[in-house]
C-alpha cells in the first residue's frame, strides 16, 4: 500500500504539485496571449509557436493543443500516482516559489561571472555588446509583453526541451549506454546544445554570437540539474523568474 508523501523534496517532484505549481502560470500566460495580441503569433514564445505549428499540420486546433497536452499528461501522471500525493500543499507550492527565486537568482549570477572565469582559464570571448542585452534583444516592445513571453518560455522551452528532449534522449542513450550518470551527461549536454541553438533558428532566430550561445548553453544544463533534482516545476518557474529578472533589468 501507497502512503502520502511527507518528505518536502520528493513532494515537489510529484506530479500533483507540478500540476498545481503549474496550473497558475499555464493561465496567466495563455489568458494574457490572448489579452494582449489575441491570435497574433507574435505575442508567444517560440517553442510554444514551434508546438503550435505541429498541431497544425496535423490538422489539430493550435490555441488549444499545447495547454490541453502539458495539463493533460500532468492529470494523468498525478492519477497513476494519486495514493503518493503530498499532504502539505500549500507548504510545498510556497517552498517551490521560494526555491524557484532562489534558483533564477543563482543563474542571474551565474550569468555575471561565467565570462571572467572563461577568460581567465585562457578561453577568450569576444567583448561588445553586454551578455544581458544580447540575451534579451529580441524581447517584446513592452513590459506587459515581455513578462508574458517569459512566462510562456518557461513553460513550453522546459516542456519541450527537458520534459520531452532531455527525457527521450536519456531513454534512447540508456540503451546503449549502462551507465546512468553518463546517459545522463550525454542526454543534458546534447538538449542543453539543442536548447541553445533554437533560439538562434528560424526567419525570427537571433543573430548567432557566441557568448550568447555559451552561456545558453550552460543555462540549458542548469535547467537539465534542476528537472533532474528538484522536479518539472520548479525548473519551469526558475526559468519563467530568471528570464523575467533578466528582462526587468535590461529594461
Amino acid at each position: 500500500m501507497s502512503y502520502p508523501t511527507t518528505n518536502y523534496f520528493q513532494a515537489t517532484r510529484h506530479p500533483y504539485a507540478c500540476l498545481l505549481f503549474l496550473l497558475p502560470l499555464l493561465a496567466i500566460y495563455e489568458g494574457g496571449v490572448i489579452y494582449v495580441g489575441g491570435d497574433n503569433p507574435a505575442f508567444r514564445t517560440g517553442a510554444d509557436t514551434w508546438m503550435r505549428w505541429a498541431f497544425q499540420t496535423f490538422g489539430l486546433p493550435a490555441l488549444h493543443w499545447p495547454p490541453i497536452l502539458i495539463t493533460g499528461l500532468f492529470a494523468f501522471w498525478t492519477w497513476l500516482h494519486w495514493e503518493t500525493r503530498p499532504q502539505d500543499l500549500p507548504g510545498v507550492l510556497l517552498g517551490m516559489t521560494v526555491e524557484s527565486v532562489g534558483y533564477a537568482l543563482i543563474l542571474w549570477a551565474l550569468g555575471r561571472i561565467h565570462e571572467p572565469i572563461l577568460e581567465g582559464l585562457g578561453i577568450a570571448l569576444a567583448q561588445a555588446v553586454p551578455l544581458q542585452t544580447l540575451l534579451q534583444s529580441s524581447a517584446a516592445p513592452d513590459r506587459v509583453s515581455q513578462a508574458i513571453s517569459f512566462l510562456g518560455a518557461g513553460i513550453y522551452e522546459e516542456m519541450l526541451f527537458r520534459l520531452f528532449l532531455y527525457s527521450g534522449l536519456f531513454y534512447v542513450i540508456q540503451h546503449s549506454v549502462p551507465s546512468r550518470l553518463t546517459s545522463g551527461v550525454v542526454a543534458g549536454v546534447l538538449s542543453a546544445l539543442a536548447f541553445s541553438a533554437a533560439h538562434h533558428l528560424g526567419p525570427s532566430g537571433e543573430p548567432l554570437d557566441q557568448r550568447v550561445f555559451l552561456f545558453r548553453t550552460l543555462a540549458g544544463l542548469f535547467f537539465v540539474l534542476l528537472y533532474q533534482l528538484r522536479g518539472f516545476g520548479i525548473a519551469v518557474g526558475a526559468h519563467a523568474c530568471y528570464d523575467v529578472m533578466v528582462g526587468a533589468a535590461a529594461g
